[in-house]
């Protein structure tokens, strides 16, 4: 054999012995627990939904993925930074929802892009709000009420969870969509608005469907529509609001997942892998649908079909937020 083509092939096995070093790596991955930070505190709905998917993609990784709660500051802001600051090794990624990766960059000037800065994994779900009303109010029905607020500028009192949150900017879109004006009423979180609304306070209020359902279901207040262009599967009594006649009355707190910019493709094409495993399990789907948390379609669940989702939202978003001059505090 020449000497020539005797050194090439002992440089092409010397090459198939010892891969290159990124590959290496993104075979062997994960080889230790994946981070999974939720900027929000425990007990809450995102970490929940967090939980559920860190124990199902605990099987399919091999590793655990551990919850981390980072809250604090603006609507989730110290999470999401902390996760675009993270080395791209892929283990450490996090969940957010539409307020903490769409509504914050209208409100707050932050400190990282949330496009640039972050690597789309997945859209996990999509989680409509519910605009109900206190048993007092004549209106019967959508129509009905947007009526009585057109008859009535300024005297309905609308609740919320807070500057910025998902209920202040459905009742600023309410406004966009149907021309009335609305009194807000601003509280210091969920808890405290409803309770408002038990008493009286307020008049109305745009929560999400856990909190609100069980009230319903009792009959303590009246929903009059969900914000989504279909019926809720956990509620397919309560219609649209295109139904009640305002068109286009669509908002969902919906949650995704995203590793730091510049993660190796290997590794989120993995960690996506392991996401839609877990949106597909039988006992995930159960756990995320009695929540009211509706799985995402197979398109959105891929890091490009979710890339293009969120840059919608944000481009849907931001001028109607800038528009309401809603500001954080």
């Amino acid at each position: 054999m020449e000497p020539s083509r005797r050194r090439f092939l002992q440089l092409a096995a010397s090459a198939a012995a010892f891969p290159m070093p990124g590959v290496a790596r993104a075979q062997a991955y994960p080889a230790r627990p994946i981070s999974l930070i939720v900027p929000f505190p425990a007990g809450g709905p995102t970490d929940f939904i967090a939980r559920v998917l860190a124990e199902r993609m605990r099987a399919s990784l091999g590793q655990t993925v551990v919850i981390e709660n980072t809250s604090g500051a603006a609507n989730g802001s110290v999470g999401v930074g902390r996760l675009a600051r993270a080395a791209p090794d892929g283990y450490t990624v996090g969940i957010g929802h539409w307020s903490s990766n769409v509504v914050n960059g209208a409100i707050y000037s932050l400190p990282y892009d949330l496009l640039k800065d972050l690597e789309p994994l997945a859209l996990l779900t999509t989680n409509p709000l519910v605009l109900v009303g206190k048993n007092a109010l004549a209106a019967k029905n959508l129509q009905e009420l947007v009526q009585w607020m057109k008859a009535n500028p300024g005297k309905a009192l609308m609740g919320t969870a807070g500057v910025g949150s998902p209920n202040h900017i459905a009742a600023a879109f309410l406004e966009r969509l149907t021309g009335v004006k609305l009194q807000l009423v601003h509280y210091r979180g969920g808890a405290p608005s409803m309770q408002g609304l038990l008493t009286g306070e307020i008049d109305l209020l745009c929560p999400q469907p856990p909190i609100v359902l069980p009230l319903v279901n009792d009959g303590k207040i009246r929903p009059y529509a969900v914000t989504a262009l279909k019926r809720m599967a956990i509620a397919p009594e309560i219609p649209t609001g295109e139904e009640g006649g305002v068109a286009d009355f669509d908002l969902s707190v919906w949650h995704g997942l995203w590793a730091p910019k510049d993660t190796p493709k290997p590794i989120v094409g993995k960690l996506n892998a392991s996401i839609v495993e877990a949106l597909g399990n039988a006992s995930v789907r159960k756990s995320l649908g009695d929540s009211g948390q509706e799985i995402a379609t197979r398109e959105q669940q891929t890091p490009e079909g979710f890339r293009a989702f969120q840059k919608a939202e944000i481009e849907k978003w931001w001028p109607i937020i800038k528009a309401a001059n809603i500001k954080g505090a």
